[in-house]
């Protein structure tokens, strides 16, 4: 069987503030803004929401004249 071995992981001694001096020409993911628009998705959403209640709405009269 063959022996396992353990992999040692080096953390960085560099902090946040010096990788951002060492190489200012990259921006950093947290200095972006990242503001999508989702307002497609809540009109589909309601659509949605409206189309389930009428149809249960229907279901439940129809169950009242056919039971």
């Amino acid at each position: 069987m063959a022996k396992k071995s353990k992999r040692q992981y080096h953390r960085s001694t560099l902090s946040e503030a010096q990788l951002a001096e060492s190489s200012p020409g990259r921006i950093r993911f947290s200095d972006r803004e990242f503001k999508p628009d989702y307002s497609y998705v809540m009109k589909d959403l309601k659509r949605i929401g409206i189309l389930a209640g009428s149809f249960f709405a229907v279901l439940i009269v129809l169950s009242f004249f056919l039971g």
